[in-house]
């Protein structure tokens, strides 16, 4: 899915996203984490037993939103992607988002080391692009 090179900036250029996973018979949850996006997918690291990978193995489904609060509510923007999500336990897939992880928040590997077999990465692929605030 291609998206317009405003929405891909403001995707790329926030440091944090909430995320949405539901379990199996639909209870929600959302919480903020930090992510990259690269080559058109939302990648984040998180701990394999958290809810939000629990809940991405029983149901794949999830929504992300990236936006940008100000006062002047005419200028608020944001991003919505529904989409499909893939835990990643290791392999080249893990150690590329790791490092790209690494470079946009220093502080990672010091206050969050993303490593094997503790941590994952979730790929989410977009299925959906909804936005406001652009022009």
């Amino acid at each position: 899915m291609r998206l317009r090179k405003d929405l891909v900036r403001l995707l790329e250029r926030e440091r944090v996203c909430r995320v949405a996973t539901a379990d199996r018979s639909g209870r929600p949850h959302v919480v903020p984490v930090c992510h990259v996006w690269v080559g058109g997918k939302l990648y984040f690291a998180t701990e394999g037993t958290s809810r939000k990978v629990r809940n991405l193995l029983q149901n794949p489904r999830v929504c992300v939103v990236v936006d940008v609060y100000t006062e002047d509510w005419s200028r608020l923007v944001g991003v919505l992607v529904e989409g499909t999500a893939r835990v990643v336990r290791s392999g080249p897939l893990f150690r590329r988002v790791r490092a790209l992880l690494y470079r946009k928040y220093p502080q990672y590997p010091e206050d969050a080391a993303v490593e094997p077999p503790g941590s994952v990465v979730v790929e989410v692929t977009p299925r959906r692009v909804s936005s406001w605030g652009f022009d």
